[in-house]
């Protein structure tokens, strides 16, 4: 019996050791009963332990605070919050065959999507048209490989599934549908219906997964409100403390009128989409523009600001990439290293980016479906694509994010953003459509409706910068957009000039 504990123990050291946590003789002397350390043997083996404890070096805490089993759905009843999608990460090893399961899942999660529509109900795989020479009528989905125009001024597409390749033209003497397909970006899922002639599939309609068109619009039965921050770039030279100030006296009731008093007191959930401060080393020459050059102080000077809201209001929070994380995406939640005093908050929902909650639900009531994603890779898409550039660009978050609805993706071109390959799904497929789709990242608040998905880009705490100024980006800094849950009305409170 003793040499089976004793192997236990080994085995439990080397799954610290593999997390990065060193056990020590006098820890593993508090738990030697036959009966935890079996159960903290298999709670480390089926992985269902929470990542603050490894974060804590404290392997007694397994004995002291007994974990129930994780599902994907997280709840936190006081908070009426539900985190039902936040990413978390297996530490491996990544190499070149981990970005063919990635994209082999990206294409069966939207071809799932793409096959609810009647006209693509009977799709066959490229293989069984490649060899075809007769004209016949055909129906396919694919990935977007390759883009181009040809001599003629058509636009030439090679279309992607797990069985082949197929080139698809789209003649531009069908307007409407070149137009559209003229924003057809590459790595995207997409239907084709047409005509197959020897090499070729001849477009006569194209289809996107896109949101149903019939979605409810759903409403709650009392009058409660949800409002949306971003971009605090707490840290900066460029914060706006007095802006935010004014923020913090209204969020509690202390300035405004009758009707804006009566809002703040029925604020139920407020959510922020990233860049909560504004980072060390972003871009050249950052540390001119600094006030806070120590990233640990930053966030603590985050904190402080925050803890300044009603406690009993829960702040559900994603990173950006100013955050002190990786930049890829999906990114995990708050490092707790570099952020400690944000999770010290009481009212803290941490979240990833992207991430996914239920607020407000009740026995009688679903509640709201909220995605959230910071928008990095929003800068790519008004660079690569005509119409988004074309009808306002940096100005027009609420395209930008219609676009991506459409393409049930937050990142379709593998170059808008940087990926790290899941083998078991795609993160930044949106399979489920949300009732609001918040962003932040361009520093400029809108908001718009799309088939009955509420859009949300956030504005931000700080003046225009040096390199905003090089890239044209202007912001419009401390606006607040918040939403009458009961109506689905919106407005933008404006804390500033």
């Amino acid at each position: 019996m003793q040499q089976e504990l004793t192997k236990k123990k080994r085995e439990i050291v080397d799954i610290f050791l593999k997390s990065g946590v060193l056990v020590s003789s006098e820890m593993l002397k508090e738990i030697n009963d036959d009966e935890q350390i079996s159960r903290i043997f298999e709670l480390l083996k089926s992985k269902q332990i929470d990542d603050t404890l490894m974060a804590d070096f404290d392997p007694s805490k397994l004995i002291k605070e007994p974990k129930t089993q994780k599902t994907e759905t997280k709840t936190t009843p006081e908070l009426s919050v539900k985190v039902t999608y936040s990413y978390r990460e297996e530490s491996k090893k990544r190499d070149p065959l981990d970005f063919v399961d990635y994209f082999n899942n990206r294409y069966k999660a939207i071809e799932k999507i793409l096959k609810q529509r009647q006209e693509l109900k009977n799709t066959v795989s490229i293989n069984k048209i490649i060899s075809k020479r007769e004209k016949e009528n055909t129906a396919i989905i694919g990935i977007v490989s390759d883009k181009q125009v040809t001599k003629n001024g058509n636009l030439l597409i090679l279309l992607e599934d797990p069985t082949g390749r197929r080139k698809v033209l789209v003649n531009k003497n069908k307007p409407s549908l070149f137009n559209d397909a003229k924003d057809i970006v590459l790595d995207e899922v997409i239907g084709v219906v047409g005509v197959n002639v020897d090499t070729l599939v001849f477009a006569n309609n194209i289809f996107w997964p896109d949101t149903p068109a019939n979605k409810d619009l759903r409403k709650a039965d009392e009058e409660k409100y949800a409002l949306f921050l971003s971009d605090m770039h707490v840290g900066s030279s460029k914060f706006l403390p007095d802006d935010f100030e004014k923020f913090l006296k209204w969020v509690n009731g202390e300035i405004g009128n009758e009707q804006q008093k009566r809002i703040s007191k029925n604020i139920e959930y407020i959510f922020i989409a990233g860049d909560l401060v504004d980072g060390c080393g972003i871009y050249p020459e950052q540390d001119k523009e600094l006030i806070t050059k120590d990233i640990h102080q930053q966030y603590k000077e985050c904190a402080d600001l925050l803890k300044q809201i009603p406690q009993h209001i829960p702040l559900i929070i994603c990173p950006g990439n100013h955050d002190a994380l990786r930049l890829s995406e999906p990114q995990p939640v708050l490092s707790k290293y570099f952020s400690k005093p944000m999770y010290e908050l009481n009212n803290a929902v941490m979240v990833s980016n992207p991430a996914s909650v239920n607020i407000h639900s009740s026995d009688s009531f679903a509640g709201f479906d909220v995605l959230m994603y910071h928008g990095y890779s929003f800068d790519y898409f008004v660079a690569e694509v005509d119409s988004l550039r074309s009808q306002g660009g940096y100005d027009r978050a609420d395209l930008i994010m219609k676009f991506l609805l459409k393409r049930r993706h937050l990142a379709p071109s593998h170059l808008s953003t940087l990926h790290i390959p899941d083998t078991k799904k795609d993160p930044l497929v949106i399979e489920k459509v949300p009732d609001f789709f918040l962003s932040g990242h361009i520093h400029k608040s809108i908001t718009a409706n799309y088939r009955n998905t509420t859009l949300i880009c956030g504005s931000c705490w700080q003046s225009k910068t040096l390199f905003q100024e090089k890239v044209g980006h202007n912001p419009e800094p401390s606006r607040v957009p918040i939403v009458n849950l009961q109506t689905r009305d919106i407005k933008i409170l404006k804390f500033g000039q």
